[in-house]
């Protein structure tokens, strides 16, 4: 059994990667990152974050004991919370002196996390600050930090526009918007990261997903996923400034909640897969083996009966009036 002296990390470090998922020798694909991370931004992996990646990945860390310090300052190791922001990550490699690739983010997304082809991890945020020159060194240091009001801790720090919203400007819709589905929901999925004939490998999700919530996948989900996987609409002050309703389909948004994903497939009377969740967290979205899609979270019902009618429903206005 590994402990913080078979690793270069504490023994309280050690129980909080234990606590988020982590184990000795864990190891899932990174194609699915990698893939999505191409086609929003100049990113090109490099051996270290995928070796990174591989072992901690999709996991979150709340620290240890969690209280309300420990939440605010979450560190979330999913490199595509840094789509789009390209430019920002190539400023931050001249400044690290070292090409960096996003790995995660720190305090619920104040900062992003970059590590450098030799293993070192940097914090990014309106400075680049070097956390330690080793993986194991770094980690021990987040989770330091996330014990105590550190500077790592900044719950009142204006967030940054989502990138959704300055593309929804420019993004164009495509020539056959309005026969597959409405020109507003063609805009949208667009800003959101879709766009025709895209297809990207689904096997980091399934990995996770099958080690984690023993989810199997069917092929109407792997079908769905591979077009409009990590797609989605994020949630913006004020809230009724909100179009529609925030979505976001990332299937790992489920990977502790398979009794729950379970409990909702017994209510529907079908066997359900995980697509993403909507409404800021409050209702699930799960998807039939006949491609039909599901949404719920205490109780279920038929968002829609095919996969190009749900994209339209989560697209639909909850406030008409509402500007973009």
């Amino acid at each position: 059994m590994s402990d913080g002296h078979t690793r270069g990390w504490s023994p309280r470090t050690d129980e909080v990667l234990r606590r988020a998922g982590w184990r000795p020798g864990r190891l899932v694909p990174t194609d699915t990152w990698e893939s999505i991370l191409r086609e929003r931004g100049s990113f090109v992996a490099h051996d270290a974050a995928r070796r990174f990646l591989s072992e901690f990945g999709a996991l979150v860390t709340y620290g240890w004991p969690a209280d309300t310090i420990t939440t605010s300052s979450a560190i979330r190791f999913d490199p595509l919370k840094a789509g789009w922001e390209d430019e920002r990550f190539a400023w931050a490699s001249r400044e690290a002196g070292a090409s960096l690739y996003p790995v995660g983010t720190a305090d619920e997304g104040a900062g992003f996390l970059g590590i450098t082809e030799d293993g070192a991890l940097h914090l990014v945020r309106d400075r680049v600050e070097l956390l330690a020159e080793t993986t194991d060194r770094a980690l021990d240091r987040l989770v330091e930090a996330q014990a105590a009001r550190s500077a790592l801790w900044t719950p009142d720090a204006p967030a940054a526009e989502h990138a959704f919203w300055r593309r929804l400007h420019t993004v164009e819709t495509g020539r056959d918007a309005g026969l597959r589905w409405s020109e507003e929901t063609d805009r949208v999925l667009r800003a959101g990261g879709w766009f025709p004939g895209r297809s990207v490998p689904t096997e980091t999700w399934e990995r996770i997903l099958l080690e984690t919530g023993e989810f199997e996948i069917h092929d109407a989900a792997r079908r769905f996923l591979a077009e409009f996987g990590a797609v989605g609409a994020p949630y913006r002050e004020p809230w009724d400034s909100m179009p529609w309703m925030e979505f976001s389909l990332d299937p790992l948004l489920a990977i502790w909640d398979a009794e729950i994903i379970e409990d909702l497939a017994e209510r529907a009377g079908v066997d359900l897969y995980p697509i993403g969740m909507r409404d800021r967290g409050n209702q699930h979205l799960a998807m039939a083996e006949d491609g039909s899609v599901y949404a719920g979270m205490d109780d279920v019902w038929l968002l829609a009966p095919t996969a190009d009618e749900a994209v339209q429903k989560l697209t639909s206005r909850i406030r008409p009036t509402a500007s973009y």
